[in-house]
């Protein structure tokens, strides 16, 4: 836990800050390059269309060549198409580039997320995920103030938002190279791994792939047409929408109903994120210590759904941010108990394609929320009528939730005592 997550932490909030900073360079950009808000909605989702085509190939070439390598690539990739952002001229520039990065990155949260099953075992998974989710808010709770602070600077022919864009796109190119030195692929790789916590380890994920053998080998098509597939990727599929259809819009909407500058909108921006940063940990080791799953995404889809509710009928910055801040936490907070939910029934190249699967077709929330933001916001000039399809896409992936999770979870028989004392988790 503590060898491995702060590293994977820093890369997953490199990662959502390079996805999400385009929510404050379209303060900018709207009026340099005469930009509608629905271009700005559908540029804003692009990003899941290129993340929805090649998560699949990507998490299957990762599975070949190895976490290391391929994450390592997939950084750098990723960090100069951020830089080249700079670039962008209008809409047909605006939506490539946002495209080119959603399928640059499209092969790194299947993969951590595939790379945390081989080596935390059950009871920790759920946990070592909420943890790792956090990188989320955290990065808007740091970036928000950096963008707001970047979108300021002027000078050698580039506005802020190019500044913006730049400088936050070298972090995830020295990274991916640091990716390829740190990482190792398994833990009987990992020299740092001591004798008796290696041997303990491999044994505990092998007794917990062993157990999983015992489900059906699904082929790459099975996992393709399997329904429970599809209902999880329902049920993440809200997940996605609110986090991104909020998150993407939430510097216009605070700057809208404000008039803040944009240091300042950026530093109110960071409150939302702040309490989804709580909240996914305490939701996360919560289900852990329950060792329940399915009401611990269900309650979360459906709180958030009121909240999004209030925040579209609401009038003032305060009450909208507040609602909007709980919409997020509530929906961020699920996806700890929900990984663990998923990934409990899958091994091999079926956990592989299993992930991959779920991860693109949920993630075409991430359009979805956005652009139906967008399109709400040309058609009455407002967010409510984007805002109540979103919370009302949550509250059905709580419903599917509750569904889904009444299959059989693997970690509920799982010794949770044998764990050494030296060194465990």
């Amino acid at each position: 836990m503590w060898r491995l997550m702060p590293f994977l932490f820093l890369l997953y909030i490199v990662a959502y800050l390079d996805r999400i900073n385009v929510s404050f360079a379209v303060l900018q950009m709207r009026g340099q390059l005469g930009l509608s808000d629905r271009v700005y909605g559908r540029a804003a989702g692009m990003f899941f269309a290129g993340y929805f085509f090649f998560q699949l190939p990507s998490n299957l070439v990762l599975e070949k060549f190895g976490v290391r390598r391929w994450i390592s690539a997939l950084m750098v990739a990723w960090g100069v198409i951020s830089c080249l952002m700079i670039s962008i001229r209008g809409p047909v520039s605006f939506y490539g580039m946002r495209f080119l990065l959603g399928a640059a990155e499209a092969g790194f949260f299947p993969g951590i997320i595939l790379y945390m099953k081989r080596w935390f075992p059950a009871n920790a998974r759920g946990r070592a995920v909420a943890w790792f989710m956090t990188a989320n808010p955290l990065a808007g709770i740091v970036g928000s103030p950096i963008s707001g602070a970047l979108m300021g600077i002027t000078g050698a022919g580039l506005s802020g938002w190019q500044w913006m864009f730049l400088m936050e796109g070298l972090p995830a190119i020295l990274l991916g190279i640091a990716v390829f030195w740190t990482l190792s692929d398994n833990p009987r790789e990992a020299a740092w791994l001591k004798g008796e916590e290696r041997v303990w380890l491999l044994a505990k994920l092998a007794l917990e792939q062993q157990a999983e053998s015992s489900f059906k080998k699904e082929n790459l098509v099975e996992v393709l047409i399997s329904p429970r597939i599809w209902m999880l990727s329902l049920v993440y599929f809200g997940v996605s929408t609110t986090m991104y259809g909020v998150t993407l819009w939430l510097p216009s909407v605070i700057r809208s109903l404000s008039g803040m500058s944009y240091l300042l909108t950026g530093m109110v921006s960071a409150l939302p994120f702040l309490l989804t940063a709580i909240a996914m940990v305490l939701v996360g080791m919560s289900s852990d210590r329950a060792r329940e799953r399915r009401w611990h995404t269900a309650v979360p889809a459906f709180v958030g759904a009121a909240a999004l509710l209030a925040a579209g009928y609401g009038s003032s910055t305060v009450v909208v941010v507040a609602c909007l801040g709980i919409g997020m936490a509530c929906a961020e907070g699920m996806v700890g108990p929900f990984w663990a939910m998923a990934t409990s029934r899958m091994t091999g190249l079926s956990a592989a394609a299993g992930i991959a699967v779920i991860n693109s077709l949920a993630n075409l929330g991430g359009y979805f929320g956005p652009d139906i933001i967008g399109f709400f916001r040309k058609a009455s000039g407002g967010f409510r009528g984007g805002l109540l399809a979103i919370g009302a896409t949550l509250a059905v992936s709580g419903t599917v939730a509750l569904i889904v999770g009444r299959q059989p979870i693997l970690e509920r028989d799982a010794d949770y005592h044998d764990a050494p004392k030296k060194g465990s988790i």
